[in-house]
């Protein structure tokens, strides 16, 4: 057979034969685009020895390539003393990544991301870890971020907590057996008609009704302000994960009709002084409400814990709980009826909380007047809820760590051996990097954290 004649063909003809054998004459490699990574949040926190930290998720993509073929892994770190490379953590496949950082020390370091797609081509971000360091029962802790000021705290069941912020006037939904940020959350400042916090220190569940309390006191400037002055409930309706929260109503007078009720009798408690202009609340002659709870078999009498003053005021002296007989009038504004107070010789510690179970059993969170930290003596003690019956110890708590011992969660069968209670730390005041600032002054709330332990009660 001869060859064909080495020339070009005719245009007409080029053009013929094109139009019969289509677009797969020409065939090229398909063209990929650059690698993205995005991080669903550039902040993270953990604490060196933690137990399941948070973790942040990273969503990566390419253009003419399948996610499943790209590799994220981290490729520098600006501190590997505090984090390095290899303490980075990816898992999953496809477009959504899970990214766990295991701490060194306590600090901060910028992590570079890498993500790498077809044909080399390559991306990064940038994940800015901090680390607070190790504590006591780490393996038994858990991290609530978001906020710093834990402050009171209850069950939502299937694990999850509600828990207040006495910084801001926001309730944050939590897993409360993970570490990381609420799943929900709710800014009822407007409902309160709030201008500042209202601080709130204290909560009571009865049955689908929460009753908060805020401090009552004075600011720490020794200014009164009218927020804090604020007893109010929520209704919770689901639970667990599915938990919502709707605001009830408000009362403004308990602590007009606290000063008041002690000024008829005597100015026992000195909490007219203790309010008075100039006057800082957390002193030992101070007036600062921390603890609420209702008495045995009771939905309207709740026992109102103080964190100031002790009785006497002065070192060793007993904790004053002061039963409000209309609770729930007060939360929709109705002046106050007061029963006979009850003091409690806690080891010359103040209530910083306290918890009844559905069997009548209370824990109370005892705590110094005056640490706003460990630094002082905490423990737990066992009451019945009557009137002129002691409290027994059950529990000293673990100092030195961040943060101070705030709320507790829930209270177990108390008659049982191996019962676990669940524990919140207010950390606002802690400086959890290592660089001087306050949790609370902390820029970025993914470093912002509360510490929930769970403790073993023999």
């Amino acid at each position: 057979m001869r060859p064909l004649p080495s020339r070009l063909l005719p245009p007409a003809t080029a053009v013929a034969l094109l139009a019969v054998l289509g677009p797969v004459a020409t065939v090229h490699a398909a063209s990929t685009g650059t690698p993205t990574i995005k991080l669903s949040a550039a902040y993270l926190s953990g604490a060196v020895g933690a137990s399941g930290d948070p973790v942040v998720t990273v969503t990566v993509a390419q253009s003419g390539a399948d996610a499943s073929g790209l590799t994220v892994t981290a490729s520098k770190s600006t501190r590997s003393t505090v984090a390095g490379t290899g303490d980075v953590r990816v898992t999953g496949s496809g477009g959504s990544r899970t990214v766990a950082v295991t701490a060194r020390a306590q600090g901060y370091a910028d992590l570079t991301l890498k993500v790498t797609g077809a044909d080399g081509k390559s991306a990064t971000t940038t994940l800015h870890y901090a680390a607070s360091p190790a504590v006591q029962h780490a393996a038994d802790a858990r991290y609530l971020t978001g906020a710093a000021d834990a402050s009171a705290a209850v069950d939502a069941g299937g694990g999850y907590v509600l828990v207040a912020n006495d910084e801001d006037n926001t309730l944050r939904l939590y897993d409360g057996t993970a570490s990381g940020a609420p799943v929900r959350s709710w800014d009822l400042g407007s409902a309160l008609g709030a201008d500042k916090e209202v601080d709130i220190e204290g909560a009571a569940r009865v049955g689908n009704t929460v009753y908060w309390t805020g401090s009552l006191g004075n600011n720490k400037d020794g200014e009164y302000k009218a927020d804090r002055n604020t007893v109010f409930t929520t209704t919770l309706s689901g639970s667990g994960a599915g938990t919502s929260v709707a605001f009830g109503g408000a009362g403004h007078r308990l602590r007009d009709d606290l000063v008041a009720w002690d000024h008829a009798n005597g100015d026992r408690y000195g909490f007219a002084a203790a309010t008075a202009d100039g006057q800082a609340p957390k002193q030992v002659d101070g007036f600062n409400v921390e603890g609420l709870e209702f008495a045995p078999g009771s939905t309207t009498t709740a026992y109102v814990g103080f964190r100031a003053p002790l009785v006497p005021p002065r070192e060793g002296g007993k904790a004053l709980i002061v039963p409000v007989t209309n609770m729930d009038q007060v939360a929709r504004g109705t002046k106050a009826a007061f029963g006979t107070p009850v003091e409690l010789d806690l080891g010359g510690l103040s209530v910083r909380d306290l918890r009844r179970n559905d069997k009548g059993q209370y824990l109370i969170l005892a705590g110094s007047w005056a640490a706003e930290d460990n630094s002082a003596p905490y423990a737990l003690y066992r009451w019945d809820g009557v009137a002129g019956h002691q409290p027994v110890k059950v529990l000293d708590l673990p100092t030195a760590d961040a943060g101070g011992w705030e709320s507790v969660v829930s209270v177990p069968d108390l008659d049982v051996s191996g019962g676990r209670v669940q524990l919140v730390t207010d950390d606002g005041s802690a400086d959890l990097y290592g660089d001087g600032t306050e949790a609370k002054d902390l820029s970025h709330p993914e470093w912002q954290k509360s510490r929930a332990t769970f403790f073993t009660l023999g």
